[in-house]
């Protein structure tokens, strides 16, 4: 226990040290930035391997027109003559999409997250109905974006852009075709230079995939994304960088890795992860017979099935198998450890600080907030934005850092329910939380596998981040552990985990020919 009480006190203090600052970290809808000049082209990234697509294939587009032949001098003029007529808010809107149009769909998609990450009230006579894909507008509406929704809808949004973006930087460089301004020098170009190819373009890529994903996973926001990309696509006409062409070839692209990517979707188990009070029980009945013991909610009014109790039986990205990162089974209620728990979280809870509050206040990612796999969306958005990284850079980093978390949390959620482990406030007698009461067991915490499976793919990613973004997922965890949500070896044995799950990602990201 003394060991124990050290090693956690160790943390602590490197934690508040890190709480100070906490500026560095701080969160935006839409982070301020202009165009800039990428830190480099990666003029082979169409080798790279895809996860969608066959490796070493693309998505096959034609050949474009010459630059000499009339048919492309015939979109070069109309480009120029758009340009010429721009309104003002266009001319915003061009400035607010920037040459990174990766990072704000990626926004796009938390600001929707946040949205919709409400709880279905209960109906007048105590039940609670479940959100319906098939009836989104309700009631209640579809989705609930909890986090383990979030994290699936941000790992098929970023894998459908780095999908697309492989294949058409694959024709970029294959044809070569050179930008507008490029081909004629009278017409301005509205972000830094970086002599990309143009054809096709990259962000009508982004904005025709990231819509159809987008639409599939909340629906009821149809009309708003169809305006958001018709905005973006209209912004990269006038940006004097493509032709009608180049835009046309990049939405074929778009359109065609969103489609694989939502057949994946269908098939992959989330429609039955949302259990029937009957098959609920019966894994509560199961891990009692099992273990001996089994969590029961304590929230008022209690809802009559936990969350997704069957999301441990999604399908997984890059983990093999949920038992190959499954972990241990937890302490067992009255044993040693366990008892050294209790009197651990009594002792945070009779000792809490304006700094251990500020701390589980920052991670707490409740609703109406982008959950947690949303709050490192937005750390990896202001780091791809600080190292510069094109697009083609950045939906990778996106997409294996998403994959990671969506497998962290499958694999989380399989510990979740085949231990079924009581939270603090079922089993110590008048303990109380500052951190709500979530609807779902305890071992392991979510928090803490979501936050350390992300953190390793951009420790990976980003090396010389690495010790800041490891223990944000050391704070992040120890979190829950200060609002009263969480034992200690939830937190502990959950960042473990989490850090397992990263390393079958990242052990793909080594191989697909980026580095």
């Amino acid at each position: 226990m003394r060991k124990q009480m050290k090693s956690l006190y160790t943390l602590i203090v490197v934690i508040l040290g890190l709480f100070l600052v906490a500026c560095e970290r701080d969160l935006a809808t839409e982070l301020p930035f202009e165009s800039y000049e990428f830190s480099s082209l990666d003029e082979k990234g169409g080798l790279w391997k895809p996860t969608l697509l066959n490796a070493g294939s693309s998505v096959i587009i034609e050949a474009p027109a010459p630059i000499t032949s009339s048919e492309y001098k015939s979109e070069l003029a109309a480009t120029k003559a758009g340009i010429l007529q721009m309104t003002a808010k266009q001319r915003t809107n061009i400035q607010k999409w920037t040459n990174n149009s990766v990072v704000r769909w990626n926004e796009i998609a938390l600001e929707l997250i946040a949205k919709y990450n409400l709880i279905p009230g209960p109906n007048a006579d105590g039940t609670y109905p479940v959100p319906n894909p098939n009836d989104p507008d309700g009631p209640p509406a579809f989705p609930f974006a909890h986090p383990p929704y979030a994290s699936r809808a941000l790992a098929y949004l970023s894998v459908a852009q780095y999908d697309g973006l492989i294949s058409a930087w694959f024709h970029k460089f294959e044809h070569k075709r050179p930008a507008a301004y490029v081909v004629d020098p009278s017409i301005p170009f509205a972000y830094k230079d970086n002599q990309l190819p143009a054809y096709p373009s990259d962000g009508a890529v982004i904005a025709a995939a990231s819509k159809l994903i987008l639409k599939e996973m909340f629906p009821l926001e149809a009309a708003f994304l169809d305006a958001k990309e018709s905005e973006h696509l209209e912004s990269l006409a006038l940006t004097g960088e493509f032709v009608k062409s180049d835009i046309e070839a990049g939405v074929k692209i778009g359109k065609a890795v969103a489609k694989l990517a939502l057949e994946r979707a269908a098939l992959d188990g989330m429609k039955k992860a949302q259990t029937s009070k009957e098959v609920s029980d019966s894994i509560a009945n199961a891990a009692f017979a099992r273990f001996g013991w089994k969590w029961e909610n304590q929230e008022s009014p209690k809802r009559p099935v936990g969350l997704t109790p069957l999301f441990g039986k999604v399908k997984l990205w890059n983990v093999p198998t949920v038992e190959a990162t499954r972990p241990g089974m937890p302490p067992a209620p009255g044993s040693a450890e366990y008892e050294a728990d209790v009197k651990l979280l009594l002792q945070y809870a009779e000792n809490r600080t304006v700094e251990t509050r500020k701390i589980a206040n920052f991670w707490q990612d409740g609703l109406s907030t982008y959950t947690p796999p949303g709050h490192w969306n937005s750390f990896a958005d202001q780091f791809i934005v600080k190292y510069k990284m094109n697009t083609l850079r950045a939906a990778r980093t996106l997409a294996y850092m998403n994959m990671a978390i969506m497998d962290g949390g499958i694999s989380c959620w399989d510990a979740k329910y085949y231990y079924h482990y009581p939270r603090p406030i079922q089993q110590i007698k008048g303990f109380e939380t500052i951190a709500g009461t979530p609807n779902f067991p305890a071992y392991t915490s979510g928090h803490s596998v979501f936050s350390a499976a992300a953190s390793e793919v951009l420790a990976y990613i980003f090396p010389q981040e690495a010790s800041k973004v490891r223990a944000w997922a050391e704070e992040a965890a120890l979190s829950r552990v200060y609002g009263g949500i969480h034992w200690s070896f939830d937190a502990k044995v959950g960042t473990q985990q989490g850090r397992n799950v990263a390393q079958y990602t990242i052990q793909k990201a080594k191989s697909d020919g980026a580095n």
